[in-house]
């Protein structure tokens, strides 16, 4: 494994993990190897390369080099200002730095796999949406605690608490996301992973406010991707992996598929699953990206 940081033309870096087979091709077998189009990672809104910890080794055991890096604003990343408040503006960083690190990183092409593209309609845009042709994406009724409390956090970046709760930060997130722990408890004893979480989120607000900005509400975005699927080349592949107990249920997935009509969109759903599909069935998961990506090369 190799990991370094990226300096991209504006100077931010991106903290980056590129992993390749322990065992090297046999030089037979060299030419094929380099055909294999590249594995990138990119995790989801709080995270780091670090909740790959179960996808890495197995997905990096082949002849496919494997890439992740932590999202601009998030992680060991550079964490730059980002427009508070127009969604477009900060899509566009998104968008670019991603696009500036592959070009410095000299990839031509490769497998793109994202945690949470959750750029679907929000209810308030039901009427525009049935209106356009659209159907609106469903999500389940939340408890009316959740929404007294998204009524609340509105006002602030997502996860303002943690920083403002000081030396008491890693206790919440200990206590409110407790599965982070229990999923990797076989891995680690103690608190590795939550205490890996609240790093990542206790520095300066950076991605989160970009996030924030492209944000409807903590769940729906300003600008659905769902409004756009429509754009991408019909010669692109595109496969949706859900967990059947995730918060985000599969309709906005089929309803891309339609969409996209004769062009190749998949949608998969995953047993004893939740959101965190890779890390709650990650053989399952890892065996589902290798057949992806040996589909197309």
């Amino acid at each position: 494994m190799w990991a370094r940081f990226v300096t991209l033309p504006s100077q931010d870096r991106i903290w980056t993990l590129s992993l390749t087979s322990r065992s090297p091709p046999k030089p037979s077998q060299q030419a094929a190897a380099a055909k294999k189009t590249p594995l990138v990672l990119v995790h989801g809104f709080g995270a780091g390369v670090g909740l790959w910890v179960r996808n890495l080794d197995p997905l990096s055991s082949g002849p496919r080099a494997l890439h992740a890096f932590d999202l601009l604003g998030f992680g060991r990343s550079s964490r730059p200002a980002f427009p508070g408040r127009d969604a477009v503006r900060a899509e566009e960083q998104f968008v670019s730095s991603i696009e500036q690190w592959r070009e410095a990183m000299g990839l031509e092409s490769m497998h793109l796999i994202l945690v949470e593209p959750w750029g679907y309609p929000d209810r308030a845009q039901s009427l525009a949406a049935e209106a356009q042709g659209v159907e609106e994406a469903k999500r389940p009724s939340l408890p009316l605690w959740v929404k007294a409390a998204v009524a609340v956090l509105r006002f602030f970046n997502p996860l303002a608490v943690i920083r403002a709760a000081g030396p008491w930060g890693p206790g919440l997130v200990s206590r409110f996301r407790h599965d982070f722990k229990s999923k990797f408890e076989d891995l680690f004893d103690d608190d590795t992973m939550t205490q890996y979480i609240y790093h990542c989120n206790a520095q300066a607000p950076s991605g989160e406010v970009g996030y924030w900005a492209m944000m409807q509400s903590l769940t729906w975005a300003k600008r659905p991707m769902l409004h756009r699927v429509d754009q991408l080349p019909a010669s692109l592949p595109v496969t949706m992996l859900y967990g059947d107990r995730s918060w985000m249920n599969a309709s906005s997935g089929h309803q891309a598929a339609k969409i996209r009509g004769e062009a190749y969109t998949r949608v998969v759903l995953i047993s004893n699953a939740s959101h965190h599909v890779n890390t709650d069935q990650s053989e399952v998961f890892n065996k589902h990206v290798e057949q992806i990506c040996d589909s197309v090369d």
